[in-house]
């Protein structure tokens, strides 16, 4: 039984080693294509807006939602892009985070006919994919917190997709860390995704034109 649980103990530490190598290879290899000022990347025709929900289960408003909508609406008003792709999920009925984001961006001040709806960017994974497949886009900068940016700048560029960041306001340690935590075996799973599975879009569909 003692040998037995040294040999579990090992595995765990070799996970938790493997977990966190990833973590941090991820963000090394997105650092140079990511930042929280205008300046830190070209001019792009599109930005992509990740989704998450506008409230939290307790019904208080989402700081991350609230976030993201603040710096797509920057963007655009200081003309960095022309058009923003929000892209979320939209599976479960009374469920519609590219619908949430598009009213709140339009109580930002941007206009209607700027915004496209990607109603099937369930993963970061499938939001990547589609703005290129679908929306036909080859070059953006992703609209999130910078621990997700990475990620999806990460699966961007390893798909050919000239991929940039701007972050958005995070939380503190206190408010974030479940989010942080996730994150790590999100990134694990990306891994496996991109290098084992091959895993695709869950949806691709017809194409949409955006300018």
């Amino acid at each position: 039984m003692l040998k037995w649980f040294r040999f579990l103990l090992l595995l765990a530490g070799l996970a938790v080693v493997s977990s966190l190598g990833i973590y941090f290879w991820v963000s090394s290899f997105s650092e140079e294509y990511i930042g929280s000022e205008l300046t830190d990347f070209p001019d792009q025709k599109v930005g992509v807006m990740l989704g998450t929900a506008p409230k939290l289960s307790n019904g208080q408003p989402n700081l991350y939602f609230t976030y993201r909508v603040k710096a797509a609406a920057e963007l655009y008003r200081n003309k960095k892009i022309s058009y923003l792709l929000v892209s979320g999920d939209n599976r479960k009925k009374g469920y519609n985070e590219p619908k949430a984001m598009r009213d709140a961006l339009i109580e930002a001040g941007v206009p209607t006919d700027r915004i496209f709806l990607d109603y099937a960017g369930f993963r970061t994974l499938d939001s990547m994919i589609r703005a290129r497949e679908v929306f036909g886009q080859q070059s953006f900068v992703v609209i999130s917190q910078a621990f997700h940016n990475e990620r999806a700048v990460f699966i961007a560029r390893k798909e050919g997709i000239e991929a940039y960041g701007f972050n958005a306001r995070d939380l503190d340690v206190a408010g974030g860390f479940k989010t942080k935590l996730r994150e790590v075996a999100a990134r694990v799973k990306m891994v496996l995704d991109l290098y084992i599975l091959d895993t695709g879009p869950k949806f691709l569909g017809e194409k949409i034109k955006i300018y």
